[in-house]
């Protein structure tokens, strides 16, 4: 009995012990990806035997849990009645995986829930005062560039493969319908700013101008003196020697004397924090977002977005209402408005047609 008794409590230490269970993180993940790594090995001189012997065990657990209950055996169901707390554990993660694999499903809407919708949309675009549209990937996969997170996206190929299969030049690349229909509602009065999570430059091409722009994670086809600020506008990819914390792109500003006026790229890499003014433009849309009645959100996660406080006022007056296009689940749904499962090209096409409006083909 005392032997139970010090294995419970144990257990429960265990579980409590906030730095073991990241130890353990870090161990499964080198684990999943069968890498024999030097890394790995000092990880598990790292933790002590009793961690050791509970790693085995929740290996072992997992394993029984994964089975249906008819083929359980008697000394494997007994093994899940003795180690309750750990049983828990499991069986919360595995329900947070099966939420996440839902969640990251595409689904459209039905036709007819679709047209609703999408006539619902028109109609508070056309009542809002002052409109702000969130852009992400989403806008430009019809243009041959990929996502993040969806089905062929950037994050699952790496997640499938741990490799990024080519892509086409995005040099080449043109505004989709919906860069181009933003663009045209800001001609009719109908927008007031755009937040674009986008490096493709795309917004730029399609005529929007950069003063109600903000392109919060840069755009590579612009590059910016160091010392007098001033931007470059290219026709070619800025970055192909740069990368993360290194952003001198090897030329010169004209402007500026030949030791000071050194040229960086403007893209903000993950865990980089942007400084630049321009093409960021953080001023603008911390502006815009404080007189912002709609927020439009158009395709994009809102994983990345969410986690910046000054794009979600809690105004006095009440919150802006928000609008979600994406294929996929996001974060904000359940503040949303309105939420349409579409593609965006689709939905803008609709709602564009509903407000009696005609998008420009570019050229």
């Amino acid at each position: 009995m005392e032997t139970k008794s010090s294995e419970k409590v144990t257990e429960t230490r265990f579980l409590r012990n906030r730095k073991g269970t990241q130890k353990y993180a870090e161990f499964k993940r080198c684990a999943l990806k069968r890498e024999q790594s030097a890394r790995s090995v000092l990880l598990l001189h790292s933790l002590h035997l009793p961690y050791c012997v509970h790693f085995r065990r929740l290996r072992k657990l997992s394993r029984i849990l994964k089975k249906p209950e008819s083929s359980r055996t008697e000394d494997e169901k007994n093994a899940l009645q003795e180690s309750t707390a750990f049983v828990s554990l499991l069986e919360d993660r595995i329900h947070k995986a099966v939420i996440s694999k839902e969640r990251c499903k595409e689904s459209e809407d039905p036709d007819d829930v679709f047209d609703l919708k999408c006539k619902k949309l028109a109609q508070i675009i056309k009542e809002a005062n002052k409109l702000m549209i969130y852009t992400g990937a989403g806008i430009s996969t019809s243009a041959q560039i990929p996502d993040y997170r969806g089905p062929n996206g950037v994050w699952t190929q790496l997640n499938k493969s741990g490799r990024i299969l080519p892509s086409n030049d995005l040099t080449f690349a043109e505004p989709t319908y919906t860069h181009m229909a933003i663009a045209q509602l800001y001609k009719c009065n109908l927008l007031h700013h755009v937040v674009s999570q986008n490096c493709d430059g795309l917004h730029l091409r399609s005529g929007l101008p950069q003063n109600v722009l903000s392109e919060i994670h840069g755009n590579m086809y612009i590059e910016v003196c160091q010392n007098c600020k001033t931007q470059y506008f290219r026709d070619f990819d800025v970055t192909e020697n740069t990368s993360l914390h290194r952003h001198k792109t090897g030329r010169k500003c004209p402007k500026c004397p030949e030791e000071e006026g050194y040229l960086v790229d403007t893209i903000v890499h993950f865990g980089e924090k942007g400084k630049l003014e321009w093409p960021l433009n953080w001023k603008g849309a911390d502006a815009a977002s404080k007189e912002a009645d709609v927020i439009l959100c158009l395709g994009t996660s809102l994983k990345i977005l969410r986690k910046y406080p000054c794009l979600w006022p809690k105004k006095q007056q009440g919150k802006p209402q928000i609008c979600i296009v994406n294929l996929q689940w996001t974060p904000k749904d359940s503040q949303a408005t309105l939420k349409i499962n579409g593609k965006c090209d689709k939905v803008m096409q609709n709602v564009i047609s509903s407000l009696g409006i005609q998008v420009e083909n570019y050229s």
